[in-house]
């Protein structure tokens, strides 16, 4: 069986807790396995189980580790280990999926080393989750959900997600290899009251800065500029030809300044005190 990755990115926001479930499964020189990783604002923590022990039902969006559920309709975890205690339901609200896939006609590629795929970019979120003792309770409050596949993560790549009162946003950017070249990828959604702006590779979107946390993205009359001001990053594993033997780090919530301009008109800026930051490229 060929090295390979597939895991789903559940984000639970509300004015108090931020909450992560990443579910996957693996295989890599035909040993396969799952997890699923638990990150907060505090602590990230992963549990594993047997390959058999994941079940996806052929239609729909719904599958399953072991007694932990996941679909459109919510989650149901029970993870019960020597150092991760895990139990509650969360239901989900109806999803706000984009217009089309973010990969565009990347999508009909070959040989990609990891495919992203945006399923929800906000929905509401009720119930839930006690994580070793402390219950993390979401009434009302906002999710955005999305997935990878391949066989290994970019070895240098941003991303960045946060759920806003009038929409959503997602940007990301990774070192594509090509051949004997490799170059910066990048796919993006802002959501912003029911309309959808998209950066993308395909669409001509160009990185004009990539430094110090700080990103800025050029798209025709288009400017998206990213900030990170103020990271709380914890540890996460994730794949390297379909094992999980690399370590990241990512900020599940922490401080971050997006501004959006069209035509030069400010549309959209912001300083979220809640935003979700990976920076995996060299300052």
């Amino acid at each position: 069986m060929r090295d390979y990755f597939c895991g789903w990115y559940f984000k639970c926001q509300s004015d108090e807790n931020t909450l992560a479930v990443i579910p996957a499964f693996h295989s890599s020189h035909n040993n396969r396995s799952c997890s699923i990783q638990i990150i907060t604002d505090a602590s990230a923590r992963n549990a594993e189980f047997g390959y058999e022990d994941f079940s996806k039902t052929k239609k729909g969006f719904e599958f399953s580790i072991r007694n932990n559920r996941f679909s459109s309709r919510g989650i149901n975890l029970f993870i019960d280990t020597p150092s991760l205690s895990v139990s509650g339901t969360l239901s989900f609200g109806k999803f706000s999926p984009i217009r089309y896939d973010i990969m565009g006609p990347f999508r009909y590629v070959p040989f990609m080393e990891c495919r992203h795929s945006v399923l929800s970019m906000k929905h509401t979120v009720n119930g839930k989750i006690d994580i070793n003792g402390i219950t993390y309770s979401f009434d009302n409050a906002v999710g955005y959900i999305e997935g990878d596949r391949g066989y290994s993560f970019p070895k240098k790549y941003i991303w960045t997600q946060c759920i806003f009162d009038n929409g959503s946003i997602m940007l990301s950017l990774a070192d594509i290899p090509f051949g004997l070249f490799s170059f910066t990828g990048i796919i993006g959604v802002i959501s912003l009251n029911k309309r959808e702006y998209r950066f993308a590779t395909y669409l001509g979107a160009k990185a004009l800065k990539i430094k110090n946390g700080e990103i800025i993205i050029g798209q025709g009359d288009m400017t998206l500029s990213v900030r990170l001001i103020e990271k709380h990053s914890q540890p996460l594993l994730a794949p390297i030809s379909g094992a999980m033997n690399r370590t990241i780090h990512e900020s599940t919530s922490c401080r971050v300044l997006y501004s959006f301009r069209k035509n030069s008109h400010t549309i959209f800026e912001s300083e979220a005190s809640n935003a979700s930051f990976e920076y995996e490229y060299p300052y």
